[in-house]
C-alpha cells in the first residue's frame, strides 16, 4: 500500500485530495495547522488509512516509516487569511515548503508543490502561459502570498537541479465547489452566501474584472495526473473559460432566485484586471482539460451552500 502525507489536508483542495487518494487505496496522512483547515472537511474520512496530525509545518518535521508521495498544500489561499496571517503565510512559503522538501529528500519521495496564478500577478500577457515571468507588486498587501509561491517555487526547482529530487509544480487558478468556507472571501462563497440570504451582494470595483473558475473535481483530477506524470516544471491547473465578475454575480443571483442586489465597492489595490490560464501544456503533458460547466458546478455548489444555511452555518 502506498503513502501519501498531505499538507493543508483539512483545507479546501487539500481534503478533496486526501478523499481522492483513499478512494484509490492509498493509505493518507494529513497534516493541518487548521488556521484556514476545517476538521469538518476531513471528518467523514477517519479510518484505518486515514492520520490526522495537528502540526506546523514551518516546524520541522519527521514521519516514520516509508512515504510515496508529499503534496505541499500548507497556506492560506483566500485574501481574507494572507492578509490577516501575513507572517504565517511567508513563513509557510518558505519554511514549510524547505521542511517538507527535506523530508521528501530523506524518504525518496516524490513532492508535488501547490503554486498559484497569483505568481502572475497583474498580469501584462493574457492569457497566462507557464513561460510568462509574471508582474507581482513585491511589496504590495497582496505580496506576501504572490511571493512566498514564488519563493516557494524556485526552492522547489532548486531541489530539483541540486538533488535530483522528483519535483512537480502546479499552478492552481481560481477553484470552487463543496467544502468552501462561507466566510472565504472569494467571490463564488461570498456571492452564494449573500444571495441565499438575499443580502446584497458584493462587487469590488465595476466588476469588469474577470477570473476563470474551475470546479474541484477537474482540479483534483489535473493535480493527480501532474503527480502521476514525469513532468517537472509548473503546469496550469485551471478553466480557459473567463467571466467577469458582474457576470459571475448576475448568474448567481439567477440560480438561487434571490432577490438580491449588486452593490459596487472600491477594488482593492493590485487586484488582477483579468486572470485566464493558457493550459496547452496541460493539454499536451497531461491530456488534461476541465469537463464540467460553470453552471453545473455552481449547481452543485449552491445545493452544498443551502445544506450549510439550514445546518446554521452561514
Amino acid at each position: 500500500m502506498k503513502r501519501v502525507l498531505i499538507t493543508g489536508g483539512a483545507g479546501f483542495i487539500g481534503s478533496h485530495l486526501c478523499e481522492l487518494f483513499l478512494k484509490k487505496g492509498y493509505e493518507v496522512i494529513c497534516v493541518d495547522n487548521l488556521i484556514s483547515g476545517n476538521m469538518d472537511n476531513i471528518a467523514h474520512l477517519f479510518g484505518e488509512r486515514f492520520t490526522f496530525l495537528r502540526y506546523d509545518i514551518t516546524n520541522p518535521i519527521w514521519i516514520p516509516g516509508r512515504m510515496d508521495y508529499i503534496l505541499n498544500f500548507a497556506s492560506p489561499a483566500s485574501p481574507v487569511d494572507y492578509m490577516n496571517h501575513p507572517i504565517e503565510t511567508l513563513r509557510v512559503g518558505a519554511m514549510g515548503t524547505y521542511n517538507m522538501l527535506e523530508l521528501a529528500r530523506e524518504k525518496g519521495a516524490r513532492f508535488l508543490h501547490a503554486s498559484t496564478s497569483e505568481v502572475y500577478g497583474d498580469p501584462l500577457i493574457h492569457p497566462q502561459p507557464e513561460t510568462y515571468w509574471g508582474n507581482v507588486n513585491p511589496i504590495g498587501p497582496r505580496s506576501v502570498y504572490d511571493e512566498a509561491k514564488r519563493y516557494a517555487e524556485a526552492l522547489v526547482m532548486a531541489y530539483h537541479r541540486m538533488y535530483g529530487l522528483d519535483t512537480r509544480i502546479v499552478r492552481i487558478f481560481n477553484t470552487y465547489g463543496p467544502l468552501m468556507r462561507p466566510n472565504d472571501g472569494r467571490a463564488i462563497p461570498n456571492f452564494i452566501s449573500q444571495a441565499l440570504k438575499n443580502e446584497p451582494i458584493t462587487v469590488y470595483g465595476d466588476g469588469s474584472q474577470t477570473r476563470s473558475f474551475t470546479y474541484i473535481t477537474d482540479e483534483i483530477d489535473g493535480i493527480y495526473r501532474l503527480l502521476m506524470s514525469d513532468y517537472h516544471e509548473p503546469v496550469n491547473i485551471g478553466n480557459p473559460e473567463e467571466k467577469t465578475i458582474l457576470e459571475l454575480a448576475k448568474l448567481i443571483i439567477e440560480m438561487t432566485g434571490s432577490d438580491s442586489r449588486i452593490v459596487f465597492k472600491p477594488l482593492p489595490k493590485d487586484d488582477p484586471k483579468v486572470r485566464r490560464p493558457d493550459i496547452s501544456r496541460a493539454k499536451e503533458v497531461l491530456s488534461w482539460e476541465p469537463k464540467v460547466p460553470l453552471e453545473e458546478g455552481l449547481k452543485e455548489t449552491i445545493r452544498y451552500f443551502r445544506r450549510l444555511l439550514q445546518e446554521g452555518k452561514i
